[in-house]
């Protein structure tokens, strides 16, 4: 009886040592099993940040891209700035010297004027000689700029010019034989410089040569056709005109 107690001890010891045991590894089992799922989410989270962090790279990326297009852009239009810069400097310095070289231009172009007017046929003289001393008065004038002062002087020469491609007549008084008389002018570009009288009596024309006016017979008729055609009440046509020409007959 006491063989078979101590067995039923022994049994007993054995089977709650094997409980024992087999709860211990059923414990390390859970935490390697708790351990494996807070893994597993430490690498899903390692996943989404990487996946994060990709994004972000990639748009980085596409930002470098186009801050490097960009800013070889900027390079190219710097450079052109800056070559422009160059060229521009040197137009100044150019601008600066023909600034300092108009003012005497524009006085010998006056006085070459003038000089041309007073050798030319005496046609509307008050008028021409006025226009000359305006444009000394400009070119002596500081508070005039020089563009005003070339485009004066210019225009001046071009109405000179023009004389020489119109017909004009106006009333003025001239000398003939001593005696200061009042007479009708016609003026035939350059061509011919001729007067009337007003009764029309008498015409004549303007001797270069002398630097007088003489009295032409047989252009009473032209001349005062002349006249009406250069006063537009008469329209223009063939105009026979006696013609003196300076250093010939």
């Amino acid at each position: 009886m006491k063989n078979y107690v101590a067995l039923l001890a022994l049994i007993s010891a054995l089977f709650f040592a094997e409980d024992s045991e087999l709860d211990q590894i059923l414990n390390e089992n859970t935490d390697n099993i708790n351990l494996s799922e807070e893994s597993q989410q430490e690498v899903d989270s390692l996943a989404t940040e990487k996946d994060s962090l990709l994004a972000e790279w990639k748009v980085v990326v596409k930002q470098v891209e186009g801050l490097k297009i960009y800013n070889a852009q900027k390079r190219r239009q710097i450079k052109a700035q800056e070559e422009r810069l160059v060229t521009l400097e040197e137009q100044t310095r150019q601008v600066i010297v023909i600034q300092r070289q108009i003012p005497p231009l524009m006085q010998r172009m006056a006085d070459s004027l003038e000089q041309f007017v007073n050798l030319d046929v005496p046609f509307s003289l008050n008028e021409r000689v006025k226009r000359i001393n305006q444009v000394r008065a400009t070119l002596s004038d500081p508070r005039v700029t020089a563009s005003e002062q070339v485009r004066q002087v210019l225009e001046a020469y071009n109405i000179e010019r023009e004389y020489g491609r119109t017909i004009e007549t106006y009333e003025d008084s001239i000398v003939l034989d001593g005696e200061e008389k009042v007479v009708n002018i016609l003026r035939i570009g350059r061509l011919a410089l001729l007067y009337q009288l007003k009764d029309q009596s008498e015409a004549g024309i303007w001797n270069a040569n002398s630097n007088s006016w003489e009295e032409v017979s047989g252009y009473r008729i032209p001349v005062r056709d002349g006249i009406r055609m250069a006063s537009k009440t008469a329209p223009l046509d063939l105009l026979p005109v006696p013609v003196k020409i300076k250093g010939g007959e």
